[in-house]
């Protein structure tokens, strides 16, 4: 039974005609996507194209124009999640839960922190970092820079004293 072009924009004819193919609709987006509530939404998406469409489309030819919006639908989704994920993949940011200004302190203490320990004098900095970066011993500190362990730990309390007086004002 052929109907013109407009009977489909009349809602009896538009609720027979999800009536007849909704569930086949949703069985065959549930098929491509394993997931139910997907399968729900771009099934209600492609009754909501067929009536904003309606009067574009032949009744004769309803059954194929709803399979090829679904179709199309679900493969526009999948090409949108591999963009998506694509996305993440390559501008991975570490989350925090801390907050702006935590961070924003955060990165001032580094920077005080570098600055400290670059304003150093030269002999008290070599000893800071092999102990504090490269966690040697004092004993491993003095044989490599070839100086006794009470000349390391001179060296590595002036250094503390001078980080706990610079970085005491953050």
């Amino acid at each position: 039974m052929a109907k013109d072009n407009c009977s489909i924009c009349n809602s009896k004819t538009f609720e027979e005609i999800y009536n007849t193919y909704a569930k086949d609709i949703r069985r065959f987006l549930f098929f491509k996507t394993q997931d139910l509530d997907r399968a729900e939404d771009i099934m209600q998406e492609v009754f909501i194209k067929l009536w904003d469409n309606c009067s574009n489309v032949d009744y004769d030819k309803v059954k194929s124009y709803i399979y090829s919006i679904a179709n199309n639908m679900f493969l526009n989704e999948v090409k949108h999640q591999k963009v998506v994920q694509n996305f993440n993949k390559h501008n991975k940011r570490e989350s925090t839960n801390e907050s702006p200004e935590f961070i924003m302190l955060e990165k001032e203490f580094m920077e005080k922190l570098e600055t400290t320990i670059a304003s150093l004098p030269e002999k008290q900095r070599k000893v800071f970092l092999m102990n504090r970066i490269e966690k040697k011993k004092y004993a491993a500190i003095a044989d490599q820079l070839n100086i006794s362990v009470k000349a390391v730990e001179k060296r590595m309390h002036q250094a503390l004293v001078t980080m706990r007086k610079e970085i005491g004002n953050v």
